[in-house]
């Protein structure tokens, strides 16, 4: 995509404030109003679909879970289980609707109107396109890729989900959180005139260590712990900052031109951590000069912080996710505090939406277009910290690098490898940067 294009894309997408991005038109495919039920599949059963799968069937909706599917069979059965428990005959999944293994996906999808897509987010741009290809309208998760390769192929679906008018919402919540949109809608409408920087935070303690167990292959293992690995997760700037980095792309109504930073494992070092660094700080640079100060990373024991500030002409903001929204004007006066009244669980309220959208038989959403963005933003942080180098964005939108197995099967290897000592290869900035732009 060369700048012109670039720009192009940019302006066609500067409606981007909010959840809903396109104009309630009549949808064509598979579920149309009056139907006794949408018909929902499951892929990728762990605790982020279980509960992406409640939250469709507490959409207000007549919904039914009808297929699952998962790589692991103990995956599948306690999602089932779970699910089957507190839902009852929603849950209308027969035992030749329960798909295990790596092509699992490609049955389930065959059997529903809708596919919710929670596996890691190596496999979403290969799912994504088999459920476009499909014809079904779309719930996946956060990140859309773990590679460049992979947000131009969801790029390519995007483009033709519009033209089949399959609805697609992607779990960047924050854009469904009421207090994240009255901010934004009044920051866009100039009350604090226009945004010069910013800083964007996901710093905490860090996620789960699963051991490796004797005998346990090595796709297995790899699977079992696909936060610390790239071609499964992205490292946690992508799989996990991504809700903040879209922040501030939502805000600032368009995407960096450049991005440099540095990071490391300083914490994190063991075996058992994979490839992935526990700290990030970028600088993304925007084509007005607007920089916003980007730092993520998984430290134990110290302060934790998950929000966003942006300092503009004439005043500037905080947010954060536990329903906080403040603006002052350009001399510290308060002028907007949000009060929640009840708000929806922002989680829930993506399907709430979308599902809605689905029942009166109307194309509403197309979220894969910023979530590809977002999620390309953090990727090109990812590799600015593991190279070193400033990364130009139209630059970084050709890059050929896949971080994806030849072959997906339990017998086959991973590209990234342990050696002798159990530990994984991690980028050294200036050592080994070449093998990852």
């Amino acid at each position: 995509m060369d700048n012109q294009d670039r720009r192009s894309f940019i302006k066609s997408t500067a409606v981007m404030a909010g959840s809903t991005v396109v104009a309630a038109l009549p949808v064509s495919p598979l579920f149309a109003a009056g139907d006794d039920a949408i018909k929902v599949a499951l892929i990728g059963c762990g605790g982020r679909g279980t509960g992406a799968a409640a939250d469709a069937l507490e959409s207000g909706q007549n919904v039914e879970i009808v297929a699952l599917a998962d790589a692991f069979q103990d995956n599948l059965d306690k999602a089932y289980t779970a699910l089957k428990k507190k839902y009852g005959d929603k849950i209308k999944v027969s035992d030749s609707r329960k798909y295990v293994g790596f092509d699992a996906y490609k049955a389930a999808i065959r059997d529903a109107d809708v596919v919710i897509l929670t596996t890691p987010p190596g496999f979403r741009p290969l799912h994504f396109e088999e459920a476009v290809k499909a014809g079904k309208h779309v719930f996946m998760e956060k990140p859309v890729a773990v590679d460049i390769p992979g947000v131009r192929k969801v790029l390519e679906c995007a483009a033709e989900a519009k033209k089949k008018k399959l609805n697609v919402v992607v779990g960047l919540q924050r854009r469904y959180q009421q207090n994240y949109k009255e901010a934004i809608q009044r920051i866009h409408d100039g009350v604090i005139g226009d945004v010069v920087s910013g800083q964007v935070y996901w710093n905490s303690g860090g996620v789960w260590v699963r051991p490796r167990s004797a005998g346990q292959s090595e796709m297995d293992y790899q699977m079992r712990n696909w936060y610390y690995f790239n071609w499964l997760c992205g490292d946690h700037i992508v799989e996990q900052h991504v809700h903040n980095i879209d922040i501030a792309n939502w805000i600032k109504q368009k995407y960096p031109v450049s991005i440099q930073g540095t990071g490391s494992r300083a914490h994190r070092t063991g075996k058992e951590y994979g490839e992935i660094y526990d700290n990030f700080a970028l600088e993304l640079t925007y084509d007005d000069g607007t920089v916003v100060y980007s730092q993520c990373r998984h430290f134990e024991g110290i302060n934790n912080r998950v929000d966003e500030t942006f300092q503009a002409t004439q005043g500037r903001v905080f947010l954060a996710a536990n329903n906080q929204a403040i603006i002052w004007d350009a001399k510290g006066k308060e002028i907007f505090r949000y009060a929640a009244q009840n708000d929806p669980n922002p989680y829930r309220q993506e399907h709430v939406e979308l599902f809605g959208a689905i029942a009166s038989g109307v194309y509403k959403f197309d979220n894969a277009e910023y979530a590809a963005y977002s999620t390309l933003t953090g990727i090109i942080g990812r590799l600015a910290c593991y190279t070193g180098q400033t990364i130009q964005w139209d630059k970084a939108l050709t890059s050929s690098v896949n971080l994806m197995p030849d072959t997906l099967a339990w017998d086959a290897l991973p590209k990234v490898l342990p050696n002798a000592d159990g530990l994984y290869p991690v980028a050294v900035p200036g050592i080994n940067s070449t093998q990852y732009i």
